[in-house]
């Protein structure tokens, strides 16, 4: 073993023969060794701050903003037992049902499971209409399996069932599921019609008409593109409605320096849960036909309605019912989501749009715009056929579905109810009727002591009410800022989904910061 270590000493020196039998010098050996690449310092990135898109750099997304991360640093330092005046951060941000403890459909998850683990088909343990549905979607998707690719548009069944929720939905009103876009989520869908409706430079660049307060995802994607947004105030004094003529206004002001092209709806109301009365949408309708505005109606939260008072009525079926002046004329996209209503499904990112009135061009135009995405997920495509196929009275299990369903908005209903009446009872806050959706957006008083500290800390006054609350309570909550308000008024918003006794919990945990705030910067 020495000797055969000694050999193989040689051979590695120097002198030792090259890759072709050679000797190879000592000196040729030593110039080898100092090829070596000169240092060098390090060289500058190529993104940067300065050389990224500035379009995305304008992007701000509140509901997802430096108070959420705020909490996620709170929730980290509790792990490590930093002592907190509260022992949990409550993320009352976002409309994340199920995150906040909302069980989930049994049915829904049921034709899930099936269509994820085809054996299961064979199971006693699931009911035959859900192992019917999971069949009928598996047929439809390559190799009978979830994990395939669908068309760029979806799941051709799955838009077929989706067209006919919508005739359900509007009482017969006819949807052609070649208008039907599967999305993932609704966002993705409102992302795609703004990109492919943007367009111009200077006076004649796209002007999105979007109300204000306004869900952040609206100004995030004009910033993305380059848009400009056009503010319409909704009438707080007046249960946040919509008023036309401060569209005119809105319309008229932005002439100047844009082209209008598009009106963003959201209906029922985030943050904001008001519901709009067929009036309103008829008022609204006549005028986006009047000044060749695209409508773009957000319904997620269509089945999202408390107020004994009010009822959804879609876009699509007061355009219809309003004569083929309109119905053959104005072009609207409608969207809808397994996120919110009773399903809470936001994991999924399952939704779809209808676009109708669209020229034929720009069809072809909008599907080749989704194919660059391939296809939305097909676990979310299932997940929304489920919402639009639910089970029908005389199957097997219509009757557990429809009671947990009305369990669901009916403790929504209720929880809506109770945070508009405890919000009302502190003084320096005031909350408009919760219509619908899954918010409430109170508007708050800030003493002019605590709008100086604010500027202080170089902060909106309303980020820095919130933030005080977060890191005194716990109590996640996003500013009004981060949606839009009048000036010199001052809102947060916050969820209405915790479980009852926890958003009592949180009501009241408000009210004595509220109280303790106001003594402090009175």
């Amino acid at each position: 073993m020495q000797r055969a270590a000694a050999l193989v000493g040689r051979r590695c020196g120097p002198g030792a023969p090259g890759p072709w039998g050679r000797r190879r010098s000592s000196a040729a050996a030593g110039a080898s060794a100092l090829q070596v690449r000169p240092a060098r310092g390090r060289r500058e990135r190529i993104l940067t701050p300065e050389s990224m898109n500035p379009q995305v750099k304008a992007v701000e997304y509140a509901v997802r903003g430096p108070i959420v991360l705020k909490a996620g640093e709170i929730e980290l330092e509790l792990q490590r037992g930093i002592k907190k005046p509260f022992t949990e951060v409550i993320r009352a941000n976002i409309g994340d049902a199920q995150a906040m403890g909302q069980q989930p459909i049994t049915f829904l998850r049921q034709v899930m499971a099936l269509c994820t683990y085809p054996n299961l088909l064979d199971s006693p343990s699931f009911p035959e209409d859900a192992k019917k549905r999971a069949r009928r979607i598996l047929q439809a998707c390559g190799g009978n399996s979830l994990g395939s690719y669908s068309a760029s548009q979806g799941v051709n069944c799955i838009r077929e069932d989706v067209a006919a929720y919508v005739t359900r939905r509007d009482g017969g009103v006819p949807a052609d599921p070649d208008n039907i876009y599967l999305t993932t989520g609704a966002s993705d869908g409102i992302s795609t019609i703004l990109k492919i409706l943007v367009s111009g430079g200077g006076k004649s660049r796209t002007g999105v008409l979007i109300p204000i307060p306004q869900y952040p995802l609206y100004s995030a994607v004009i910033s993305e593109l380059d848009a400009i947004q056009v503010n319409y105030y909704l009438d707080e004094e007046n249960c946040w409605a919509l008023d036309v003529n401060e569209l005119r206004r809105a319309v008229q002001e932005a002439k100047d320096h844009c082209n209008p092209k598009v009106l963003c709806i959201i209906n029922p109301g985030n943050p904001t849960g008001q519901v709009q009365s067929r009036k309103c949408i008829e008022d609204v309708i006549h005028f986006a036909w009047e000044e060749k505005l695209f409508l773009l109606a957000d319904e997620v939260y269509q089945d999202n309605v408390y107020s004994p008072d009010c009822r959804f009525h879609s876009f699509k079926k007061v355009l219809y019912e309003m004569g083929p002046e309109y119905s053959s004329n104005v072009e609207l996209a409608s969207f809808h989501s397994t996120s919110k209503g009773y399903m809470g499904e936001c994991g999924y990112r399952g939704g779809y749009m209808e676009v109708i009135n669209l020229h034929p061009e720009i069809k072809g135009q909008l599907v080749k715009l989704l194919s660059v995405r391939l296809c939305p997920p097909v676990s979310g495509q299932a997940a929304m056929d489920i919402v639009v196929n639910p089970p029908v009275p005389g199957e097997e299990s219509y009757e557990q579905f429809h009671r947990e369903k009305e369990s669901v908005l009916g403790n929504l209903a209720a929880k809506a109810k109770l945070t508009e009446d405890l919000f009302n009872q502190v003084p320096g806050i005031h909350c408009n009727p919760l219509q619908g959706a899954m918010y409430a957006f109170p508007r708050i008083f800030i003493p002019g002591r605590a709008v100086e500290a604010a500027q202080a800390h170089e902060m909106a006054p309303d980020m820095f009410y919130c933030m005080k609350l977060l890191e005194e309570t716990g109590i996640c909550v996003v500013p009004g800022s981060g949606f839009g308000q009048r000036e010199g008024t001052y809102h947060f918003r916050m969820t209405i989904l915790p479980p009852v006794e926890k958003l009592k919990t949180v009501l009241q945990k408000v009210k004595d910061f509220h109280m303790t705030f106001l003594d402090k910067y009175a």
